[in-house]
């Protein structure tokens, strides 16, 4: 590949991310279903001409969206999860963990709007479903380095149920005014330590 080439597939790239960032913002203060590819080139200063060479419709933006929250979540758990010793404090873990959680959530809106959101199709319900079952093996096997005699069945069982909860809570913080999103969080924090226990 000429040294051409290579640049003009890094601006590619680069115009790709923009155009992504500029869709995270208009589903967060609009939602997906209301969202158009006119308003997404708008947020990212092109023509619609330029976002078409890159997405021809808003079902591409969301796919591409999907693909790189998919990829994001899952290398952020990865990496803090395969951290865990056992000899760190269960309270601390999971105040760690949950703490992430709400600072992704305030630093990525749309992440949960396009995610967890209910009008946004079949295709997107089977990727976070991929995505929690991917984070719930992370979950598992953070377990297992915890607890070496947990049944990894038990291990995947508690898991699922955990990505579970915190999902849902989420999902509720999202609509709630900051003081019962607070406590919301340290509910969460409470549940989740007495069910891992």
């Amino acid at each position: 590949m000429t040294e051409r080439t290579v640049r003009r597939q890094a601006r590619g790239l680069k115009r790709m991310a923009e155009i992504l960032d500029a869709a995270e913002v208009v589903i967060a203060d609009a939602g997906y279903p209301a969202m158009t590819t006119n308003q997404v080139a708008a947020q990212a200063g092109l023509s619609p001409g330029s976002l078409y060479q890159f997405f021809r419709n808003k079902e591409e933006i969301l796919d591409g969206l999907v693909s790189r929250y998919t990829d994001e979540r899952a290398e952020f758990w990865a990496e803090r999860l395969s951290a865990v010793t056992p000899d760190l404090p269960l309270e601390t873990l999971v105040g760690q963990v949950v703490d992430q959680s709400v600072a992704f959530k305030a630093h990525s809106p749309a992440y949960w709007a396009v995610m967890h959101g209910s009008a946004t199709g079949d295709n997107l319900a089977e990727a976070a479903n991929r995505l929690q079952e991917a984070v719930g093996e992370q979950v598992a096997a953070m377990l297992l380095r915890r607890a070496p005699d947990l049944d990894p069945a038990r291990a995947r069982l508690m898991a699922a149920m955990a990505v579970a909860m915190v999902s849902t809570v989420m999902a509720l913080i999202s609509t709630a005014e900051p003081t019962r999103a607070a406590q919301l969080i340290e509910e969460l924090k409470v549940a989740l330590v007495r069910y891992l226990r």
